[in-house]
């Protein structure tokens, strides 16, 4: 009796992960390996409320572990217009529902404005523990940023 609730707990678990989608879009042509900067910018849509900034932090470091050089976005101007053809703006989107936690990091190349990569981590405990949700998509969207950037 005892394996087979633990076999079920095992099944269970995996339909609940697999019900969420995690994946990243990338633009035809995008040479993603020419960059070598990051900015994260406001744009006005992230809102990370004071008491989930731990998991902000967690967002940075997802992003400079794909090898970007991670810059304020005040110091744009301090990159010369060389480095400037090799900068990504980055911006980030949370979504937090009762069914699913969704991180969203998108890519823009700073001289053109064009969105180049679209990075998404997803991941639900059925409304079970909110804070096991956002760890989830925080690192399913580590993890997508890695395999976009590949450095």
């Amino acid at each position: 009796m005892k394996n087979y609730i633990f076999s079920f707990c095992i099944f269970l678990s995996l339909v609940w992960t697999s019900c969420t989608v995690s994946k990243s879009v990338v633009s035809q042509g995008a040479d993603l390996a020419k960059y070598k900067y990051v900015a994260v910018i406001d744009n006005g849509t992230y809102r990370m409320p004071p008491e989930l900034v731990q998991y902000q932090i967690q967002l940075y470091d997802a992003v400079e572990q794909s090898g970007l050089t991670m810059i304020g976005q005040y110091r744009i101007d301090d990159l010369t217009q060389g480095e400037q053809s090799f900068l990504l703006l980055a911006t980030f989107g949370v979504a937090i529902k009762q069914e699913e936690t969704v991180i969203t990091v998108n890519f823009i190349d700073f001289n053109t404005g064009r969105p180049l990569a679209s990075c998404q981590g997803a991941y639900t405990t059925l409304g079970i523990s909110p804070g096991s949700d956002i760890k989830g998509a925080l690192k399913r969207v580590g993890e997508q940023i890695s395999k976009t950037f590949n450095k």
